[in-house]
């Protein structure tokens, strides 16, 4: 008999069962949980073995100023069941001074880099992350720029590195 996978409410209540309640909502028929950071890892894992195999991105939320939050960044994971096309929306919150979530690669490679984002210009660590490094600003920047708090005009890091020429002849 193939398998059958189960309904994105069966998987929601699956979640709900194991990791207790947790906050669940539908906008334009597209479903959204909240896992707490603790349980991020554990959470994604059952969903991989429940048939969200594709991990579409990872991104981040900072809500710094935002009417009515709760906590300062919230992460995203976007996942598909490529068998079903279903989707899922898994959010997981995290606050200063230390966010900090566990890693995803071990279940999807892809996520290296995707974390690796994250943390360049969000500051969110990832625990366990085989490589964990700048992956779109220098080495040597010490900020993290799509964070609120960070000025829009820069601190003045762009004057502090060195100009790349190239020779065009």
């Amino acid at each position: 008999m193939p398998f059958t996978p189960p309904a994105v409410d069966d998987v929601v209540a699956s979640l709900a069962e194991r990791f207790g309640d947790m906050h669940q909502s539908v906008f334009r028929g597209q479903t959204r949980v909240e896992v707490r950071a603790v349980d991020a890892r554990d959470a994604l894992r059952l969903l991989k073995q429940l048939g969200f195999d594709l991990l579409i991105d990872v991104t981040c939320v900072d809500y710094l100023d935002y009417k009515g939050a709760k906590h300062r960044y919230g992460l995203v994971y976007l996942l598909a069941n490529t068998a079903t096309n279903q989707r899922l929306t898994v959010r997981v919150f995290v606050d200063d001074p230390d966010p900090v979530v566990p890693s995803v690669v071990p279940l999807w490679e892809g996520a290296n880099w995707l974390e690796r984002e994250v943390w360049d210009l969000f500051g969110i660590r990832f625990e366990g992350h085989p490589d964990l490094r700048r992956l779109v600003m220098p080495e040597e920047f010490t900020a993290h720029p799509l964070r609120k708090d960070y000025p829009l005009q820069g601190r003045g890091e762009r004057h502090n590195f060195p100009v790349i020429t190239r020779d065009h002849s």
